[in-house]
């Protein structure tokens, strides 16, 4: 795959770049990466491009030097009725869901506040790599809301339930120290090694098998939601799924041939 500097998505607050297989979501709505409605559907549209680019083979998540995301824009929200947020909701979770649902590998690279919106936008990565400034939260209920975009949902499903009702009944904030021993983040690095540890993550991938990836993440995701048996059944047909891919037979010829850790794959 060739070396690719480019921008391939450009909106006012949210942008993806692509850099020889690695992809980066980039918030950058000053001061605190408030996420609008607006940043949301930037946010969707980005990752929808993400997800599509056969080009792009891991995501890096990223609101800058300073700050992942401060949360929601609360100045937005309070002007809305309970029938105008009905209508808004599918727009909060979908663009947090829409990078969620990205088929690669997308890891979060957070810097200082990532809280309510923002946590949750972190929460829909598969890997967290926390500075050690980072400082994670779901206050909404400190407004009197609960977290809209899969705080509830996600944050339980990652750390437990009692640990993630503690954060949410509180709404208190988990320094980077606290989040990795919860599990709320997976690596807390010095500030200044985010984002680059993030990209070096994300580039492990750059010649994976992609639809193997795309069948493990599918697997786990959709697992977590069912029963045993059902995810069973899940992961036996995405098993045999990816057999049906020209991975799959290079690497296990090159296992039978060379031994374990030698294949190179095409992504097809």
């Amino acid at each position: 795959m060739e070396r690719v500097e480019d921008v391939q998505f450009m909106g006012e607050f949210v942008n993806l770049t692509v850099d020889d297989g690695v992809g980066t979501i980039r918030l950058d709505r000053p001061k605190m990466n408030a996420i609008s409605f607006q940043v949301q559907e930037e946010l969707r549209a980005a990752a929808t491009e993400a997800a599509e680019r056969d080009d792009v083979r891991a995501v890096v998540l990223y609101g800058g030097e300073r700050l992942f995301a401060a949360g929601n824009d609360v100045k937005e929200m309070a002007e809305l009725s309970y029938a105008q947020m009905v209508q808004r909701a599918e727009s909060v979770s979908g663009a947090v869901t829409a990078v969620a649902q990205i088929p690669k590998p997308v890891v979060a690279a957070v810097t200082g506040y990532a809280l309510g919106g923002g946590c949750e936008l972190a929460l829909a990565a598969d890997y967290r790599i926390a500075a050690d400034n980072a400082t994670f939260g779901q206050p909404e209920i400190l407004l009197g809301i609960i977290p809209g975009a899969g705080g509830t949902q996600r944050l339980s499903r990652l750390i437990g339930p009692s640990k993630a009702k503690d954060l949410i009944f509180t709404g208190r904030f988990v320094p980077a120290s606290e989040a990795l021993a919860l599990g709320l983040a997976d690596r807390v690095v010095a500030a200044a090694d985010v984002y680059a540890e993030a990209q070096a993550w994300a580039g492990q991938f750059r010649r994976a098998a992609a639809y193997a990836l795309r069948a493990a993440k599918t697997s786990i995701d959709q697992g977590l939601g069912v029963d045993l048996a059902t995810g069973l059944e899940i992961e036996k047909a995405q098993f045999a799924g990816v057999f049906a891919t020209e991975d799959s037979a290079t690497g296990m010829r090159s296992f039978v041939e060379n031994g374990p850790g030698k294949a190179v794959f095409e992504g097809k």
